[in-house]
């Protein structure tokens, strides 16, 4: 997401080789966690990471 911002569940799950119930199942705890938030775009939901997300990404890789 951080690549390639705003992406479906079924891209998210094809970009990391998983099926869609589990992408899902990341998708909706990353969500109630604050670190991706939803936006309708027609019928579809794109997925987009957060500030926090960014904040805590940037943190991780001081560690690298």
């Amino acid at each position: 997401l951080e690549k390639t911002p705003e992406l479906s569940v079924a891209e998210i799950a094809k970009r990391l080789k998983i099926n869609m119930k589990t992408s899902a199942g990341h998708i909706r705890r990353l969500t109630v966690a604050g670190l991706l938030m939803k936006k309708s775009d027609g019928p579809a939901i794109r997925h987009k990471l957060t500030k926090r997300a960014e904040h805590v990404l940037k943190f991780l890789r001081s560690f690298e």
